[in-house]
């Protein structure tokens, strides 16, 4: 007798559901020199329920207080030269679903439900956007903000997309796609390169409102020229008629690395 016919079971009753799925954060905190502890707790007591486990890069060592039924795992120094948030933090998370944001407050838990609610109706990537209704940024210079809109124009025209933010790296998407995103150390502003790869593999892109708050720790913005030289680099190595030469330079640098590792070669290791 199946489920739906047990004599105790009303006709107005529902069966029960799929478990909702879980939810991983991955925090990335930036040395300032100051203590990031303060700005930390508060961010952690704004997550929402759904978010069980964070992952938690470049944070101060020591366990944090934190609500019943919320793990927080550390897994060491922030280096700005394996980029915003090393591919490690994102193969950490054990979630269903990743919400990868920063925690210097400039991006607000509150949100996080937005993007899951996107992400439960189909998308497979959902990334903020300061710049349609409902977004918000407190501090752009016209520096960064016309570097932007250049890079952005790139981008329609590479891929067809009418994106308003490239590299606003609040975002979140399903845990499969981590390895197909293909992340790498580079330094690259990880908002970019992330849209980049999702655009390259076809995803089903949504972009929500976002309001990017006041910094409360954290350096401030990174160097305009440097990222976007990289950011841009990227845009034209992963626009999609470059598909099979991608794949040829991965298998390549696969086989170096694999040189590299040789016992009988004495070269130090490329960073």
């Amino acid at each position: 007798m199946s489920s739906d016919a047990h004599p105790m079971r009303r006709s107005t009753d529902r069966t029960p559901g799929p478990a909702p799925p879980t939810v991983s954060l991955v925090l990335t905190v930036r040395p300032d020199g100051r203590d990031p502890g303060p700005t930390l707790d508060r961010l952690l007591d704004q997550l929402p329920e759904t978010v069980r486990d964070v992952v938690l890069i470049g944070g101060p060592p020591g366990r944090r207080a934190v609500r019943d039924g919320l793990t927080v795992r550390t897994l060491g120094a922030w280096d700005f030269t394996r980029g915003d948030i090393p591919h490690a933090g994102l193969l950490a998370a054990d979630g269903d679903l990743i919400v990868v944001m920063n925690a210097d407050g400039s991006m607000s838990p509150y949100e996080i439900p937005h993007f899951l609610h996107y992400l439960a109706s189909g998308y497979d990537f959902v990334k903020g956007s300061r710049f349609i209704a409902g977004g918000a940024v407190a501090d752009y210079p016209l520096s960064r903000r016309l570097g932007h809109r250049a890079l952005l124009r790139v981008a329609r025209r590479l891929y067809g997309q009418q994106l308003t933010d490239l590299w606003y790296g609040f975002c979140a998407f399903r845990r499969g796609f981590v390895d197909l995103l293909d992340l790498r150390e580079d330094g690259v502003e990880l908002g970019a390169e992330l849209v980049a790869h999702a655009l390259h593999y076809g995803l089903r892109v949504a972009e929500v409102p976002s309001r990017e708050l006041p910094r409360r720790h954290g350096p401030s913005h990174p160097r305009t020229v440097r990222d976007g030289a990289r950011i841009l680099g990227t845009l034209l190595d992963e626009r999609p008629r470059n598909a099979l030469s991608r794949l040829a330079h991965g298998s390549f640098r696969r086989a170096r690395g694999s040189a590299d590792a040789s016992p009988v070669d004495e070269t130090p290791p490329r960073s």
